[in-house]
C-alpha cells in the first residue's frame, strides 16, 4: 500500500462549487477537474459536464471530489469514502475480499479506463472505501 488514505466527498451535480469552497476554506490547489463528458464513460449527455474526479491538494493535505451520476444521487452522510491506493493486484483483493465480507459492494474490483484495478466497497461498519491499484505499463 501506498500513499496516504485520502478523503473522497460526492455531491449531487455541485462538486465543481464545493472544490471551489475548500480550495478557498483550506488554502489548497485545485490540482485535477476532469468532466464526464472529457472521458468516454460519460452514462448520459445530462451528466457531460458533472465531474467526474477533481482533487485539491497541498503538500500532504488533499481532498477528492466527484459528482455522481443523476440517476444515482447520494444523501448527506453517505456522500464521503476514503480512497486507499495499491501497489499490487494481490494487495487490492485482499484488501477488498476482507471489506466486503459482511459488507456491501458499491462497484464489483474491475479494470478501469484509467488504467487501474477499482473496486468500492461499504464495510460492515458502514465506512466506504475506494480501492485503487495502477496498473504497471
Amino acid at each position: 500500500m501506498k500513499g496516504p488514505i485520502i478523503p473522497y466527498l460526492t455531491f449531487n451535480g455541485n462538486a465543481r462549487e464545493a472544490m471551489e469552497f475548500y480550495a478557498r476554506t483550506f488554502k489548497l490547489k485545485i490540482e485535477q477537474v476532469q468532466t464526464y463528458g472529457e472521458t468516454d464513460y460519460s452514462p448520459s449527455p445530462e451528466a457531460d459536464h458533472l465531474v467526474l474526479h477533481g482533487h485539491l491538494k497541498d503538500g500532504e493535505r488533499r481532498l477528492m471530489f466527484s459528482d455522481t451520476t443523476p440517476d444515482r444521487p447520494v444523501e448527506k452522510g453517505s456522500n464521503v469514502s476514503l480512497a486507499f491506493t495499491f501497489e499490487s493486484e494481490d494487495e487490492i483483493r485482499q484488501v477488498y475480499d476482507a471489506l466486503r465480507d459482511g459488507g456491501d459492494v458499491r462497484m464489483e474490483l474491475q479494470d478501469t479506463f484509467w488504467n487501474s484495478i477499482y473496486g468500492k466497497v461499504e464495510d460492515k461498519f458502514g465506512i466506504i472505501w475506494d480501492l485503487d491499484c495502477p496498473k504497471s505499463e
